[in-house]
């Protein structure tokens, strides 16, 4: 099958509904085919959804979490995150997505049928869904601010409909997970808190109400599939929405996708929700959605930043005092750079931040002098370590332990109680006091040998070389190309990826992308005969738009699609961006990818069998990483 986009919109709308943007048809439950997305009847999921029980106390569980791959025992966390998530954070995240499947409805009701613009909701509904991401936001009073911020926004879309003279509301389906506050569509926090002060505490109660907890319960076993079905496509929402914040914190926002993500909201409060098929269906269609979001945000980074291009980095540390900027906001490190310019601090990245070198607008900062540390689950060595001050961008953060919790500043959503937030929209960003808590610090007194590694390899430096891969290709010195890359995590049997790149014979070529790639990143592969690297750093996991698109391209010039190239894709997910590229894949109709280390815990055995016969998914043998070379 060939690597193409499916239809010219994003989400059609029905009735007689003004544009804002590219729109489709509505799911309709029971039906296979929703607006250009057509599901093959293979796909079809053969699960019935049986009769709802009453609730059943699951032990003493205070939570239920199973988004993330570290989740305790592949089967979810019941007191405390294993990313570190209190049980009352869990729950008032449950609360906000509860919330913004009400404000999703109204906005997209509101857009259908007045055109009415809600760029301010829009905004809002897309921070709010990153801020639930993993290893995100840990404070609970950020998001007493949300909750309430949520509430405010769906009296404005209510208001704002009043004003244009619209009489009418979007449908409020009794859905029976939803028995204890009805309806998000429905909700008002005011009425809802009979009067009691709104605080974490209190809101905590009201959020066990609408729980992934409680509506596990409610739905019991026999619905556990279609309960699965609705969080990878909530996982997946999360992942674009992410990607989508990225975006227009650069600067760059497309209207149409904001209304494909509040039907996605609007979707999971309706009565289509209680069809698997329909499920299914818009999980494919998020794959498209994200797809686009990919392109702005990598428009948005180059736009603004210049096309990367190979780029040698340092991973040794110099002499002077230090600032460490980890997370994935490239304007705040522009920001960050402008500001300590002839200040005689050196500015390092970390983590998601290496790919940053490669953009010519930021490595023109002399400055900017190499990358620290490796993935994010090693940040509490890597900033214990670290002679400076740190800055916090977005995700990936976790609880700061006491040996830097005095020197390390958070911004935009991200945020842990014991740090101090530093607010502001790009561009107005203040961080002098991130600049003076550097001077106050030692800085690095020490500077060992120089170590480099090389960045860069974006889709346009890639396909620049496009020529000497074909060549290679056609000459016999390259029969092979592996996408090995995603997100990293502390498990030991992540070291699969390591062994595969080890193992790998040298007419072969690595693209990676994600921190993944700090398995290998410093592996010196050599090059081919004629020159070219053997590994090619593509950036950040949104890059995965970056490896689509030389896929796409290499495939057009050796008359063939994707899945017959001599190309194997070794996925690693942790977090919802992962689920994010993954269903962008499976839209595409790229198959044969292997998934590890191991599979959701939300993938019941027959969405995973589902997959399998649909998409040939694969489950990474991380037993026998050699099987992966052959």
């Amino acid at each position: 099958m060939a690597l193409h986009m499916k239809g010219s919109g994003v989400f059609a709308l029905q009735g007689n509904s003004k544009s804002r943007g590219a729109r489709n048809v509505p799911l309709r439950p029971g039906s296979l085919q929703y607006g250009a997305c057509r599901v093959p009847a293979r796909q079809r999921v053969s699960v019935r959804v049986a009769e709802m029980t009453r609730p059943t106390q699951q032990d003493d569980a205070a939570m239920f979490c199973y988004q993330c791959e570290q989740t305790k025992g592949n089967t979810g966390c019941t007191k405390i995150g294993v990313c570190g998530k209190t049980s009352q954070v869990a729950i008032l995240q449950d609360l906000l997505i509860y919330q913004l499947k009400g404000l999703g409805a109204w906005a997209s009701f509101a857009h259908q049928t007045t055109n009415l613009d809600t760029p301010e909701v829009d905004s809002f509904v897309k921070a709010a869904i990153f801020a639930t991401l993993t290893n995100v936001n840990f404070d609970p009073e950020r998001f007493v601010e949300y909750i309430t911020e949520a509430d405010d926004y769906l009296e404005l879309v209510r208001g704002k409909l009043a004003r244009a003279g619209v009489q009418g509301r979007p449908t409020a389906a009794q859905l029976p997970w939803f028995d204890l506050q009805g309806n998000p569509m429905d909700f008002s926090l005011l009425r809802a808190m009979r009067g009691q002060p709104i605080n974490a505490d209190t809101l905590e109660q009201l959020g066990q109400q609408v729980s992934l907890l409680h509506r596990r319960e409610v739905m019991g076993e026999a619905n556990s599939t279609l309960l699965g079905l609705h969080e990878l496509l909530t996982y997946g929402l999360k992942g674009v929405a992410a990607y989508a914040h990225h975006a227009e914190m650069l600067g760059k926002v497309d209207a149409s996708l904001d209304d494909a993500f509040e039907e996605v909201l609007a979707f999971l409060a309706s009565e289509a929700s209680a069809s698997p098929d329909a499920v299914l269906g818009m999980c494919i269609r998020l794959g498209e959605v994200n797809f686009k979001v990919m392109a702005l945000l990598d428009g948005a980074h180059t736009s603004r930043f210049g096309h990367p291009t190979p780029t040698q980095v340092r991973i040794t540390p110099v002499k002077g005092k230090a600032i460490l900027i980890s997370g994935h906001d490239m304007h705040d490190l522009a920001d960050l750079l402008r500001q300590t310019e002839g200040t005689d601090i050196n500015v390092y990245t970390h983590g998601e931040m290496l790919p940053g070198h490669g953009y010519p607008e930021l490595h023109k900062y002399k400055h900017l002098a190499g990358n620290y540390g490796g993935a994010w689950y090693r940040q509490k060595k890597d900033f214990a370590e670290f002679p400076g001050a740190i800055l916090m961008t977005t995700n990936c953060i976790m609880d700061p332990s006491p040996a830097y919790s005095d020197r390390i500043f958070t911004t935009g959503e991200v945020g842990v109680a014991a740090s101090k937030h530093l607010p502001g929209t790009p561009g107005a960003k203040d961080f002098s006091a991130v600049i003076k808590r550097a001077q106050e610090l030692p800085g690095f007194t020490h500077e060992p040998e120089p170590k480099m590694v090389t960045v860069g390899f974006g889709h346009e430096a890639t396909l620049g070389a496009a020529a000497a891969v074909l060549d290679a290709i056609k000459a016999g010195e390259l029969s092979h190309i592996f996408l090995i890359g995603g997100c990293d995590a502390p498990e030991p049997s992540r070291r699969y990826y390591t062994d595969v790149v080890k193992g790998l014979p040298q007419d072969t070529l690595v693209l990676t992308l994600g921190c993944g790639k700090y398995r290998f990143y410093d592996q010196q592969l050599g090059t081919l005969p004629n020159g070219l690297p053997r590994l090619l750093d593509m950036g950040q996991c949104n890059d995965a738009y970056s490896a689509l698109v030389v896929a796409t391209e290499l495939a057009k010039a050796l008359n063939t699609d994707v899945n017959s190239l001599p190309l194997s894709l070794d996925i690693s997910w942790f977090e919802q961006k992962a689920v994010a590229v993954l269903l962008t894949l499976l839209n595409l109709g790229v198959k044969n990818i292997r998934l590890g280390p191991q599979l959701p815990a939300f993938c019941t055995p027959d969405m995973i069998d589902l997959l399998v016969k649909t998409f040939d998914l694969k489950a990474a043998d991380t037993m026998h990483p050699e099987d992966e070379v052959k």
